[in-house]
């Protein structure tokens, strides 16, 4: 962790701190300003001399998004030696002639000012008084909780821009010291944001401890840990803060953040490096936080349907071979439990091989066969991957002749027995390797896998690593920044193989814009209630950082799950955006976790809900894709304001919103007879599913609920005023599968989504309803089959088919007004297109 100060009034041994005090020149451009600032005050000329200046800039590089720079010598390492990709899926010449038209710059007496639409930075360049405003004003957002004009947001005041020194010599004015070793010891720069009373900070990747960043200190270094720990496979230097804005470090390398953890009322982050960059992003909704941090750093692709459905994979470290494989999909047939996906992990590779990219013999001495006649039953195919080459692969001595693995000094190849013995590192700096790497990936779609299981990219050296582009490298900024060319570049040639909207990648490593090569998932928990916890909250922040879709190991991965954990994991896991049964060493079918037969009718129930839902969860996905909106989002982004008070940011890190429409609470519990708590937003919601709860149907918010569930039930409530779209796979009424549909358990999350489709209102019971609801079309999925027009109030609501069409009938169940929660169901005809219930 990196603290730099000792209490309030001293900086720790061996630290110096010059801090920006007065600015000695400043100077403003049609988008831009900038100002030179001395470390300390000027009385006279003579205080020019021996000290450093800090060179602070500001501009607006699109609508409501501020840049601030900071640095020290412009001309050393800074932290930009590795680049994200921003503003990838925009004309960017365009959109900065767009933000010219909203952008004023200004300087007075009193100091320079930049403002865009609804957000300004002052900067004060009177004698003795350098400080940094940041407010909002113009046009609010009334729903959010801070929605006041003139709002400040966050400020730069006294000791908050810095030049920090440890451990070299303390008083570079002298000649002898500023003469020696530039290089001595570490430096770097901070900058430190105000946090105003109450506010909250959250994400910065995937963090698995307290929701709340507030008090904590997190350092931006990917680690193969579990999830457990402090540290993450998901570092994302973001985070969102509850008072309307979010900051983004566009650092590749090492960031630490102090979060109200070195300052009570600071947020501290440091680079190591001679400059720093801050990109300050207003809202101030939340959602339009997550929106225009991903017009920086990138918007989630969109997955293919097929991808929604359950993943079956043979986990680790087990042993099995093609009957294994079909021993378990046989069986999940035959216990009536659709799969989707079957992934095959690590050793379909030969052990030590790792990765030559090519099925074992031994094991699978027809794969191709094996993977057609796995095909023609309808299943996709996911193979495991990881971007080390072991030197008994039989591609390694390729590997070495090309030039293709990370090199050190010497020229010789980077090579560690830590995870397959003797492997070296895939260069994805070297387009000739990305070439050489994606060659041995075609042919595996061409023998009929779907796509790839991206593991690892967290175990990359530092230090004495040579990169092919080596000149503009920094290997400790490429720690962090590795997995993005990996992921990316296994991306594009699945992209390119099976075409737009078809390729899908299930990573572990990422960094800020790894959320455009999706999907990712949790890494390794333990099988534990706890960790099942602990990884929704990992999930929850990742999404806050603009991925929007996100899995877990269901039942966790390290040990053997129970039959209650199993049982309450598979809820869990079938209400997220995807949905993998995997582990260690362990298979993961359910009738082995409970030879009882239960967990196979709770995991049968719960995938065929989600089946049922696609309409509405592809509809979900599709804004994910446009939006950067989390499918899985806190329970925030959908209910920021006042009326909520703090509940809402402070008490949800174990429910969340499947959408905008479903609010869902895991049973953090193993028991038979579970207890849930969560919070429950204003107004009538409305309980999807009954299963073997007591708790009655409607419920009420503002408040806390505490409810008892059996296995086959959980909290999953439509909020007031929602409509969501269900296919006819699952019968509200009698409140599971419909038999003569879920008998079939080859069905497919891929089907006519808009073909006899139930339509569920709950109308609010004092407001008029207005909401146009997509059904997005199987085969085009960025085409909506059809658009349904929900109007009126709770008396009388109308539906209407306004674009598209609806085969087959379809049906209506409008919640009744009052506590009991009874519906009123009215079916149409086909061809019919209006109805009024």
């Amino acid at each position: 962790m990196v603290k730099f100060s000792h209490g309030m009034w001293w900086d720790k041994d061996g630290v110096a701190i010059d801090w920006a005090t007065e600015v000695v020149n400043s100077k403003v451009d049609a988008d831009s300003l900038r100002c030179v600032v001395s470390t300390k005050h000027i009385k006279d000329r003579g205080d020019t001399l021996n000290r450093p200046t800090i060179t602070v800039e500001a501009s607006s590089p699109s609508p409501d998004v501020l840049l601030l720079k900071a640095y020290h010598w412009k001309a050393q390492k800074s932290s930009g030696s590795v680049d994200y990709e921003l503003y990838p899926d925009v004309d960017y010449e365009k959109l900065a002639t767009e933000r010219q038209d909203h952008l004023v710059v200004n300087k007075t007496n009193e100091g320079l000012t930049l403002s865009t639409d609804t957000i300004t930075l002052a900067l004060d360049t009177r004698p003795k008084a350098f400080a940094i405003d940041v407010f909002s004003h113009g046009s609010q957002n009334p729903t959010a909780l801070h929605s006041e004009t003139n709002q400040l947001l966050t400020k730069l005041g006294l000791e908050s821009i810095g030049y920090v020194r440890k451990n070299t010599n303390t008083t570079p004015t002298h000649p002898i010291a500023a003469l020696s070793d530039p290089d001595q010891g570490e430096r770097w720069i901070t900058m430190q944001f105000h946090l105003s009373v109450g506010e909250k900070i959250y994400g910065l990747g995937e963090r698995f401890g307290p929701f709340v960043k507030n008090g904590q200190s997190i350092e931006m270094w990917n680690e193969d840990s579990g999830t457990n720990s402090e540290m993450t496979y998901k570092n994302v230097p973001f985070y969102l803060s509850s008072r309307g804005y979010g900051i983004f470090i566009p650092c590749a390398g090492r960031v630490s953040f102090e979060v109200q953890s070195e300052r009570t009322t600071r947020v501290n982050i440091a680079v190591p490096y001679e400059a720093m960059s801050a990109y300050i992003i207003h809202g101030p909704h939340p959602c339009s936080i997550i929106e225009r941090y991903t017009l920086l750093t990138g918007r989630p692709a969109l997955p293919p349907p097929w991808t929604f459905g359950l993943w079956l994979s043979t986990s680790f470290t087990t042993s099995y071979d093609e009957k294994t494989v079909n021993s378990f999909l046989d069986g999940m047939e035959a216990r009536n439990i659709p799969v989707e996906v079957f992934h095959f992990d690590c050793f379909w590779q030969k052990g030590f091989h790792w990765c030559d990219y090519e099925f074992d013999q031994e094991y699978f001495p027809d794969a191709k066969g094996q993977l057609r006649r796995l095909k023609e039953k309808g299943y996709k195919v996911c193979v495991w991957i990881n971007p080390y080459i072991a030197q008994e692969s039989k591609i390694f001595d390729e590997g070495v002749q090309g030039g293709y693995f990370l090199k050190k000094g010497d020229g010789c190849v980077w090579q560690t027995d830590a995870w397959q013995a003797g492997m070296a590192f895939i260069d994805f700096t070297n387009p000739e390797a990305c070439k050489w790497y994606q060659s041995k990936l075609i042919k595996l779609l061409d023998l009929g896998v779907d796509c790839f299981k991206t593991d690892f990219g967290e175990r990359i050296p530092i230090g004495n690593v040579v990169y092919h582009n080596s000149g503009n490298m920094d290997s400790t900024q490429m720690h962090n920044f590795y997995p993005f060319l990996y992921n990316k570049t296994t991306f594009e040639v699945v992209q390119q193989y099976r075409g737009r909207n078809e390729a899908i990648v299930f990573a572990r490593s990422a960094t800020a814009g790894c959320q455009r090569f999706p999907v990712h998932w949790g890494g390794d928990p333990l099988s534990s209630i706890e960790a099942m916890a602990e990884t929704l909250r990992g999930g929850l922040s990742l999404g806050l950082c603009g991925f929007g879709f996100w899995a877990h190991d269901i039942g966790g991965f390290e040990g053997t799950p129970d039959a209650g954990l199993y049982k309450r994991w598979f809820a869990f896991g079938c209400l997220s955006s995807h949905s993998r049964l995997h582990g260690s060493g362990s298979y993961r079918v359910p009738w082995l976790i409970d030879p009882s037969g239960e967990a196979d009718i709770i995991l049968s129930r719960f995938i065929h809900l989600k089946h049922a839902l696609m309409p509405y969860l592809y509809s979900t996905a599709i804004q994910t894709h446009r939006t950067g909106v989390p499918m899985m989002r806190p329970v925030f982004l959908e209910f920021p304001g006042k009326e909520e008070g703090s509940a809402v940011w402070n008490d949800t890190d174990t429910e969340y919103m499947l959408g905008s429409q479903l609010l869902v609470m895991p049973v953090m519990d193993v028991n038979e007879r579970g207890w849930v708590q969560g919070y429950v937003p204003s107004g009538r919601w409305w309980r999807l599913l009954r299963g073997n709860s007591t708790a009655k149907r409607v419920v009420r918010g503002p408040s806390f609920i505490t409810e008892c569930h059996g296995y086959g039930s959980l909290p999953v409530l439509l909020r007031p005023g929602g409509v969501i779209v269900l296919g006819p796979r699952w019968d509200l009424d009698l409140d599971e599968p419909r038999p003569e549909e879920g008998s079939n358990s080859k069905l497919s999350v891929v089907y006519d989504w808009a073909e006899s489709p139930t339509i569920l209102v709950n109308p609010f019971e004092d407001g008029r309803m207005n909401v146009c609801v997509d059904i997005p079309s199987w085969a085009n999925p960025e085409q909506s089959a059809a658009r349904i027009h929900v109007t009126g109030s709770q008396a009388h609501v109308k539906i209407e088919l306004v674009d598209g069409q609806l085969s087959g009938g379809w049906k209506v169940h409008k919640v009744r007004a009052g506590d009991e929660g009874e519906c009123d169901v009215v079916t149409a005809k086909e061809g019919q297109t209006s109805l009024w219930i």
